[in-house]
């Protein structure tokens, strides 16, 4: 085992004391490896995937807004759909649906969350396999 310091804000620390764990070590080390099994999950997905990309951003931030929509339109094979939600005076919440090779809506993804001004972002990504929904007939009575 190795010993290793790092710094952290003074909110985050207060979350992380909040966890209720006997010291502050084992608790970054269940973080750490739960962030890495889902970094490692969302890796796995490979081929035609669907996603949801999550994020939060300052719409005041210079140019922001602009570059945002910019990329998506260069992106637009990927993007089904886009939910805005404006959360506050500043902070907008996008959700953009986004269907395509997984390699490419992971790297746009990446791409989006760091966007200077974009504060939190988050992406979930499937396997088009895993998510495929059946074909569901209506009644014919």
């Amino acid at each position: 085992m190795q010993r290793i310091t790092i710094t952290l804000d003074d909110d985050l620390l207060r979350e992380v004391d909040g966890l209720g764990y006997a010291n502050r070590s084992e608790a970054i080390r269940d973080l750490a490896r739960a962030g890495l099994r889902q970094a490692a999950e969302a890796r796995q997905a490979e081929g035609p995937a669907v996603g949801a990309l999550a994020y939060v951003y300052d719409h005041h931030r210079r140019d922001l807004p602009e570059r945002l929509t910019n990329s998506f339109h260069d992106h637009h094979a990927l993007s089904v759909a886009t939910l805005h939600v404006h959360l506050d005076h500043h902070a907008c919440l996008e959700v953009a649906v986004l269907k395509g090779d997984a390699s490419v809506v992971r790297r746009f993804a990446d791409a989006v969350i760091a966007e200077r001004g974009v504060q939190h972002g988050s992406l979930l990504l499937l396997s088009q396999a895993r998510a495929a929904v059946p074909d569901v007939k209506p009644d014919q009575g």
